[in-house]
């Protein structure tokens, strides 16, 4: 059985910034399970036995080498989509985490061929098709 797939997925979703307006987006490579080429956020699923909490300062330390500074939670989202003609619900708890932009780098080359620091009105192209979804929940709570 697959996660997303044949049961929900619980995913944390991170918009690393650098409390001056700043969003840290990574590149997704031909080796992520969907949305290959589009610029994201991060995030990651959530192990057994871990906290929501715990789950994100992973993934950050994983995906970007780096720790958090300030975690704030936004939200919790449904998000359900269709990948290559399959139903996929995943649960995505939404997460603000400032980190040290100094102290950011890919750590999984596997999974990131980029990163890049933008203004939310300046984003790269593509973008995963929940990023501006989920970038609206942040910036509702004021937190960029």
């Amino acid at each position: 059985m697959k996660q997303g797939f044949d049961y929900v997925g619980i995913s944390c979703v991170f918009y690393c910034h650098d409390g001056k307006g700043n969003l840290l987006l990574n590149k997704r490579s031909q080796n992520c399970r969907d949305e290959k080429g589009a610029w994201d956020c991060g995030g990651g699923a959530v192990k057994f036995g871990e906290t929501f909490e715990q789950a994100v300062r992973r993934e950050v330390k994983e995906e970007y080498c780096c720790d958090i500074l300030n975690l704030d939670f936004i939200r919790v989202n449904n998000v359900i989509r269709t990948h290559e003609g399959r139903k996929t619900h995943w649960i995505a708890v939404i997460f603000a985490a400032k980190v040290e932009p100094k102290k950011v780098k890919i750590g999984d080359k596997k999974k990131i061929d980029e990163i890049g620091w933008f203004r939310p009105g300046n984003l790269p192209r593509p973008l995963h098709s929940m990023y501006v979804t989920h970038l609206g929940f942040v910036k509702k709570a004021r937190i960029l």
